[in-house]
This record gives C-alpha cells, structure tokens and sequence, in this order.
C-alpha cells in the first residue's frame, strides 16, 4: 500500500462509472486516508482519471493515455479497464507522475488476454496435493473439498494481478479429477463465487474442464466431439455456465496426454476437439484454450529414433488453419518441459493461420521450485523476442495473437509465492504479457521499487536486490543441467539432482550419456529430426554442431567429452567449471542477502535468508553429483585439479 503514498497525499477526481470506476475510486480513496489528500466532485485538482465515451482516441478496451501538463496528471480512457490499469501506471511512476511536464503516452496491451492457470485441486490429491506443482502452501481457491469462504484474500489477489496487468485466471487444475470434473455442472455456484470476487479488479475466470465430460458428468455413452448428443450435452452445458457467471472467459484443456482423455480415443483430431467446444462458447463470446502439450509418455528408452521433442508439432502444424477463431492453441515456450534451457518451440512460427498464446511456468517446477532464487524474466524475454522466420519477421510476442499464459505460482502462503523474491515472476509474467518488448531488468527496478518502496530511498538495497536478482537464472543453470540437456532431476517431484533420474523410464527425456559423449542427436542428417521442424535459418544453424549455439548443444547434438566450445573450453571442463562457479554464486547472492538484514521487513528477509540456506546447499549436491557423474564417465580430470568426489 505505501506504493499508492504519492497518490494519497494529492487532490484526485475521478470522472466516469462503473463498477470498475468504482474500484479505481475506492483505491484512491483508501490512498487518500491512509496519507492524507482527497477525492474530489470538481476542480482543481493534481490527478485526473477520465473514463470518455466511445474510442476516439484508438486506446482500446484496456489502453489508456498518460499526460502531464499545467500542473496537472491525466490518465484518459475509453474502457473501464483502461482506468484501473492507468491508476496502477500512475502508482508505478510514484512521485515523477507528479513532477514537470510529460508528452502524451499511450498504452495498450500486446495481447488481449494475460492469463494464469492455476493448477490447484479441488480436494487435496494423494500424489500432488492441493496444488500439482505448487511451491507456495494451499490454494487460494479451495480448502477442504469446496470452495474458500476467505473471498476477501482472493480479492486481493485480483488486486495484485491487476497491477501486474493479468485479466484472466483458470482457477482449477489442467489435469482435471472427479471433484474438479463436477465445477462445470451442479458446482458452478462455487466457480461463480469465486468470479465475483475477482471481478472487481477486472479478472475473467476460465475453468479447466475434462474432455470426457459428458461421460463422467452426462452419462452420455461417448465424448465423441462429431457425435450429436455430446455436441448437444456441451451446449447445455455451456449456458448454464453463463447463466451463472455472464462473463466467464471460457475452458483450458489438456486432451490425450499424459493419461487425460481426448480425441484420439474416437479417432479424431486435435481441431475436431477444439472445434466442438469452440462452437458451444461462440454464442456468449468464451474462447478454449487447447494445451498442445501432446506426447507420448510411454516410449522405449532404447529406441533413439522416438524424439519427445518432436510431438507438437508434429500433432499439431498439419492442422494448420483448421481451429476455430474462438480456439486457442496454447503452446509451452520450449518444445520439451518448462526446462532451466530449452529452444523456444518451433510450433510457434509454423501455425500461421492459428490463434496461439504462448505458455510459461512461473512456478519453478523445474528452476528451483520457489526454494532457490531464479528470475525467470531474462528467459521469457528471450522466447518473446525470438524470430521464428529469422531476422526480418516478426517476433514470438507479435505473433501471440491468442495472449500469453504463465502456470501460477501462487498459493495461500503470507507472502503469496512462497518465497518473497519468486514474487518477481510473477510481476514480470504480467508485465511482459502487456508489452513483450519491454526491458525485463526495467521490469525488475519496478518491483523492486513497488515491492519494497525503501529501495526508492537505499541505493544499498536496490543494488543489493539487483544483484540477487539479475543473473540468478544463469546461476541456477550453472549448477544443474548443462549445455540445454535438461532434466537430471529426481523423478516425481523434479527437486534436485538426479542425473539418471528419468534416462531409463519412459518419459522420453533422456541425455544419453556414455563413455564417450552426452547429448540427443536431432540433426536432420543423422539424428531424429527435430532441427527440421525450424524455419530455414533456424534449422541451418541448429543442423550443424559447428553453428549450433553452445547453450543449446546437447539439445541438439551427441558430441564426445572432448569437444571444444567457443569458449575454448572442452564440454566436460565446462561442466566441471559452471558448476563449481554456480555455487559460488549462489553463495555470493546468499551474503549479499544477509548484509541487507538492517533494511528489510524481519520476517521477509529471514524467510528469504531460509531459503537461501537451502538453495546453496542443493546448489553444493548439484555440483557434487553431476561433476562426479560425468568423472566417472568420461575419465577426464577437472584440469585445475579441484575435489571432485
């Protein structure tokens, strides 16, 4: 709240109605008698909040335009939402939105919808819990089988991602149990609760629904997506949803992977499937948003020409055009699993005629699970920004025309995300949705100055966050997986190292290590392939284990222990030196931490200095056992002789 201080201590009118006009005039309000300053009928006036009639001004729906001039601070919009998000701006530029003069600025989002998915479960599950993949305690939406009776936290929740730039949120888990299955029918009222709670803040709720529904739910003998009395059932279905909730935004689904039913089980596509559920939302204007992560995940560890890497696109680029204009492919940024590295996926540059919205984790399933610090914001950034068609065409973020898509990382911890620092990606998540160009390390100096409003005053502090912060996603590779290999990670719980972990199972994630060398070969020429799946000038240089990037060579190339890098290093030496130098890093970020004890909250920085602890202890195990595995291997020493076990 102490961001909204500048705010507070200033004469605001506030033109305009609504319910989120009312919002925008209750924070303002809460601003002004917390520190002073009033909301007024009539000028003058320091900060004007204009919402206009019709859309002169091309700001959109959710855009707004931003001035200073005579004194003055004007935020002007011609959509309700664009007034709550011009509040946040105002509350983001603090002091300075009050100081001289400023031309014109407008601001409009990149994408329509910034969504999270929740992945949290209605009843607690005997394997992954209250919330699969979650790293910050319970859901904030259901306690003991039902929903939360707390709406007053969810509200708040809504707040936060408003600020963050987030407008929609799927409140269920994608791998979706009986308990779940049932909030599309007769608990709807549940899912309608929760809506309202959220809508204040300008939050559509989504739902993640079974795609066997009218089976488990309608008694319907099939959930054949062509079949009458199914498509029927959906539409049913579908008006009791809106007749509950009017502006509910629509279904995730994860159909025909990793056990979840689909089409393939009647002998249809991916776009059939989509389609059915597409034409049930239409009529009230909802959108499905159809998870491409489809693979096989019972292959032969000893068959080398299976390639999981492969599977999107290759399920999905042949239906190209075929989705309806309310379907929405939602496709992971990388082609493998949410990995510490991983090249972005090429079935984002190969559905020219499909909606897509781009899907990240900001729960760190696999980047230190909200116990190590690993700012995910350099990494986004590097997939929004890349160019499928090469150096002239657009970029993923200008192609994402279905909106981007974060796996949440919130949870009903006091902090929200377990560990106070993984709040930053959540921000950056939001941030990066509304203008995928911008500067994540920008985006960092906002949250820290919002998050912790002393580091405005300390440069101490600033500096202290930035250095914690900035590089923390190259440490955290540095110590665990190398070279894009990925995985190495106990299986089931995917916390620390386990670096033949899943080589022999048949989840198809393996790094083929032997005595001679590491890596999958993916080459078109002698490999499985998957560099093929690129564009022209993508598939060149990821062909050729000359070319190929060196963060990403193991990815793409089976090379021997010797091979030299552009670093002029060999491949093991580097391994055995990034892992000796990431733990050092992680346990400079851990000293720096602690010499900031004297200007953070106690409770956040021991909670952080905990988890600090932690990470430089698994960061040692990483170290330990990958070096000595590759050692072993290899039988080549560390050249500058140091204690590998």
């Amino acid at each position: 709240m102490d961001a909204f201080r500048p705010l507070g201590t200033r004469r605001t009118l506030i033109r305009g109605t609504g319910p989120l006009v009312e919002t925008v005039r209750a924070e303002v309000t809460s601003a002004c008698e917390r520190f002073g300053g009033e909301v007024v009928r009539d000028g003058p006036y320091d900060l004007l909040l204009d919402l206009v009639a019709g859309d002169d001004l091309g700001l959109g729906a959710e855009g707004f335009a931003f001035a200073r001039a005579g004194g003055t601070t004007t935020v002007t919009a011609s959509g309700q939402h664009g007034v709550l998000y011009g509040l946040f701006h105002v509350v983001r530029v603090g002091e300075d939105a009050f100081r001289g003069t400023r031309a014109r600025e407008v601001h409009r989002p990149a994408a329509a919808l910034r969504m999270l998915d929740h992945w949290d479960n209605v009843a607690v599950h005997p394997v992954m819990g209250q919330v699969e993949r979650g790293y910050a305690g319970g859901s904030l939406f259901w306690r003991d089988g039902r929903a939360r009776g707390d709406f007053a936290q969810v509200r708040a929740y809504g707040r936060l991602l408003a600020a963050c730039g987030v407008n929609a949120v799927s409140v269920n888990n994608v791998n979706v149990h009986e308990a779940e299955a049932r909030l599309l029918t007769d608990r709807i009222g549940e899912v309608a609760d929760l809506a309202g709670a959220l809508r204040p803040y300008g939050i559509r709720t989504h739902l993640s629904v079974t795609f066997a529904a009218p089976v488990v739910l309608g008694g319907l003998s099939t959930a054949d997506p062509l079949d009458e009395a199914v498509r029927g059932w959906w539409a049913e279905a579908v008006h009791g949803v809106y007749e509950a909730i009017p502006d509910f935004g629509g279904f995730v689904v994860k159909a025909d992977s990793e056990g979840q039913p689909g089409p393939f089980t009647y002998g249809r596509s991916h776009a059939d499937g989509a389609n059915m559920l597409a034409t049930a939302l239409a009529p009230f204007g909802g959108t499905v948003h159809w998870r491409a992560f489809v693979y096989d995940h019972r292959q032969d560890w000893r068959d080398r020409s299976t390639d999981r890497a492969r599977a999107a696109y290759d399920h999905f680029a042949p239906l190209d055009g075929e989705f309806a204009d309310n379907a929405v492919l939602q496709v992971k940024h990388g082609p493998m699993d949410f990995q510490v590295r991983e090249p972005v996926s090429p079935v984002l540059g190969a559905l020219p005629r499909t909606r897509f919205a781009v899907e990240v984790q900001a729960t760190q399933e696999y980047t230190g699970q909200q116990r190590h610090v690993c700012w995910l914001g350099p990494m986004w950034s590097e997939v929004l920004r890349f160019r499928p068609d090469g150096e002239q065409g657009a970029t993923v973020g200008e192609l994402a025309q279905g909106g981007l898509v974060a796996v949440s990382n919130v949870g009903d911890d006091p902090f929200w995300t377990g560990h106070p620092l993984a709040q930053a990606n959540l921000y950056t998540f939001g941030r990066l949705a509304w203008r995928p160009d911008a500067d994540p390390h920008h985006i960092l100096d906002e949250w820290i100055a919002l998050t912790l409003p002393s580091a405005s005053t300390s440069e101490r502090l600033a500096a202290g966050l930035r250095a914690v912060l900035h590089g923390s996603w190259r440490t955290y590779e540095k110590y665990t997986a190398p070279l894009g290999v990925g995985f190495m990670v106990q299986p089931g719980h995917h916390y620390g190292p386990g670096v033949d972990g899943y080589e022999y199972s048949p989840w198809g994630t393996y790094h083929f290590a032997d005595r001679d060398g590491i890596g999958v070969d993916r080459s078109a020429a002698t490999g499985t392939g998957y560099a093929a799946q690129y564009a022209k000038p993508w598939a060149e240089l990821y062909e050729s284990v000359a070319s190929c990037p060196d963060e990403l060579l193991l990815f793409f190339h089976h090379v021997p222990y010797g091979h030299v890098l552009r670093s002029g290093k060999t491949v093991v030496q580097h391994i055995y030196d990034t892992r000796f130098e990431g733990v050092e890093e992680a346990e400079e970020a851990r000293r720096v931490w602690a010499g900031l004890a004297d200007l953070v909250e106690p409770a956040r920085h021991a909670r952080v200095a905990e988890r600090f602890e932690e990470q430089v202890r698994c960061a040692r195990e990483w170290r330990d056992q990958v070096n000595s595995y590759f050692l072993r291997k290899s039988g080549i020493p560390d050249e500058r002789g140091r204690t590998i076990h």
